[in-house]
């Protein structure tokens, strides 16, 4: 990985976007967790 930050603007949308990202995996995948444990749409 060879990101090299000229600026604390370049740096903190890098990592803005990075945490988007992770927050939405994770939403996902405690929405798909949540629908295995209460059986999905077997109901």
């Amino acid at each position: 990985m060879d990101h090299v930050f000229y600026t604390l603007q370049d740096f903190m949308t890098y990592t803005e976007s990075v945490t988007y990202l992770l927050v939405i995996a994770t939403l996902v995948g405690m929405t798909l967790f949540w629908l295995f444990l209460t059986g999905g749409k077997d109901r």
